[in-house]
């Protein structure tokens, strides 16, 4: 029999969290020993969370419990900048860490400072750290320490990209990622931005000369690529709803290729990427709650192409790829815990 891993989350109190939570409590190979948080320490998971009701009978410790050295594998769902601090330690004590922030994602630690704005605390374990989306990195994952769980723009992207990017069909010098993400994106703290008033019935843009996740991007389709240099536009933008991405991606063809079957190739074992039939358009809608990327390649003239990708941000795009991670890493079927259907409506 299959023992249980024992499992701790840092940041427990964020979108991400619960989500982890929720599906970490449905884990049949899971027990979870510790979940903190610095402001809610000692309050009750359930009375905090009470959709995890009974299912998470465990008290909110603080962030320097000493039972995170106790487990075998040590989530963080924290703001970027935490993990950092605290993954040195843990790593020497024999735990194993999925990073569902920034700290880890890119492998050049000036590239971090530029965009995070500090030095990163441990520029020496960015080497090692494994970059975890499943599709591409699946061995390595199997056999690693610390993984940088990929952003959820990330995700949608490069699933979106990277039959193109692999095959070289598609030219890399003028992408285009056009991207809309639901507000749960942006986190669980209290801001105006935020606020209902602030962001239903309206719809922007933001981050127009840089976001964070653009350099990780790059950062992923060069090295699936093998190119020195790869030029992207990346858009983020704001829509009034809950949960969801939807990347349309563009690009120009510079080799022949019939798209459909490329995609559906590649795809093909991938239990967490759907390529829908030609001339599709999947709905954010069709994901939400679930770990999967929804994909339609469009071919509008001999040279351009349009990828439409779609995932819940909080499942694929950050929780559900950690789960999916985690399984990967102690010998688990990949879809153990993740087997959840969307939620319709």
């Amino acid at each position: 029999m299959q023992a249980k891993i024992r499992v701790g989350v840092v940041g427990g109190t964020g979108y991400t969290g619960v989500e982890l939570l929720r599906l970490l409590s449905q884990h049949s190979f899971v027990d979870l020993v510790v979940i903190t948080s610095g402001a809610e320490a000692g309050i009750p998971v359930g009375e905090f969370f009470p959709s995890l009701g009974e299912r998470v009978p465990l008290r909110f410790s603080p962030r320097d419990s000493v039972e995170l050295g106790t487990c075998d594998l040590v989530f963080f769902a924290t703001p970027n900048g935490v993990a950092m601090r605290a993954v040195p330690e843990l790593l020497a004590g024999g735990c194993r860490v999925i990073d569902l922030a920034a700290d880890f994602r890119l492998t050049d630690s000036a590239v971090w400072a530029q965009w995070y704005g500090e030095p990163h605390a441990c520029p020496e374990l960015l080497a090692e750290a494994v970059y975890g989306l499943p599709e591409i990195n699946r061995e390595r994952i199997s056999s690693a320490r610390l993984v940088a769980n990929p952003g959820c723009y990330p995700t949608a992207v490069a699933l979106a990209l990277l039959p193109l990017v692999e095959s070289g069909v598609m030219a890399l010098d003028s992408l285009i990622a056009d991207c809309k993400s639901g507000y749960s994106g942006a986190g669980r703290q209290a801001s105006i931005g935020l606020l209902a008033g602030e962001i239903s019935e309206s719809f922007k843009a933001y981050a127009v000369s840089g976001h964070r996740h653009q350099p990780e991007i790059e950062q992923t389709l060069r090295s699936v690529s093998g190119a020195a240099t790869l030029q992207m536009t990346f858009v983020p933008h704001l829509v009034p709803m809950v949960r969801g991405i939807h990347a349309t991606c563009y690009g120009r063809l510079i080799a022949p290729a019939e798209l459909q079957t490329l995609y559906e190739q590649r795809y093909q074992s991938e239990v967490f990427v759907d390529v829908l039939p030609a001339g599709a358009y999947p709905e954010t809608r069709h994901v939400r709650g679930a770990n999967q990327c929804r994909l339609a390649v469009h071919q509008l003239s001999d040279d351009r192409v349009v990828v439409l990708s779609v995932i819940d941000n909080l499942v694929k795009g950050a929780a559900g790829q950690a789960l999916q991670n985690m399984n990967l890493m102690f010998g688990l079927p990949e879809t153990e815990g993740l087997q959840q259907v969307a939620l319709v409506p």
